[in-house]
């Protein structure tokens, strides 16, 4: 298919078919932020919840100064939570650290578990050490994705403090919340890590064992550069 131009992706976002304003959507991956940002704005609003989420997508990966505000006016104001959850993860791309406290807020008093869920997966990628406080009450969730989410992020935001917390994993029934843990653990190198490490690399489910080893490795590499 060939490349549409502006004019012509513009004309088919406000095409009455559905498949025609996702294809015209999908074909500003290769327009630069500030061509695409105006056009994704088009339809932020549309009638079709998948098509509003391919946009909020979008616009995590199209940055421009416009962005940042667009998704915390969704993430604190879209009555629909799995729009909300999109905003959530979409700020997380943007890595803007002024979506930290927007997050955390959000983290703290939405309702649904899934925007929830995408808030700590987002504050793991924004690398904010400050969302630690969050991230360590979110492993006593009720909803092991969440927990799934916050030891993945403590991780990414590489909190040493939080090793002792998050070794109580180490036996849980979910093998997806022991692998995360092995994931984790590479980017928190201490003497308890690498003994729990090696400990999950003995774990029955082969991707915990397979995430133990490489974890491991990247703890033993970051020991011989020091």
């Amino acid at each position: 298919m060939a490349d549409l131009s502006l004019e012509e992706i513009s004309t088919q976002l406000e095409s009455p078919n559905l498949r025609d304003r996702m294809v015209a959507l999908a074909s500003l991956r290769q327009i630069p932020a500030e061509d695409a940002v105006p056009l994704i704005k088009k339809v932020l609003d549309d009638e079709s919840l998948q098509l509003r989420s391919m946009a909020i997508f979008a616009l995590g990966i199209k940055q421009t100064a416009e962005s940042y505000p667009i998704l915390v006016q969704i993430l604190e104001n879209d009555p629909d939570y799995g729009i909300r959850a999109d905003a959530a993860g979409a700020l997380g791309y943007l890595a803007d650290v002024r979506a930290f406290e927007p997050l955390v807020r959000i983290f703290y008093e939405d309702t649904d578990w899934l925007v929830r869920f995408s808030a700590a997966v987002a504050l793991g990628n924004l690398k904010d050490p400050r969302a630690h406080d969050a991230l360590i009450s979110a492993l006593d969730s009720e909803e092991v994705v969440i927990q799934q989410a916050a030891i993945a992020a403590l991780g990414e935001i590489k909190d040493i403090e939080s090793v002792d917390q998050i070794l109580r994993f180490a036996q849980a029934e979910d093998w997806l919340i022991r692998q995360r843990l092995a994931e984790a653990l590479g980017n928190l190198p201490s003497p308890k890590s690498v003994s729990a490490l090696k400990y999950l690399e003995k774990d029955s489910h082969p991707h915990v064992a397979e995430a133990a080893r490489i974890s491991l490795k990247k703890l033993e590499e970051v020991g011989s550069r020091e």
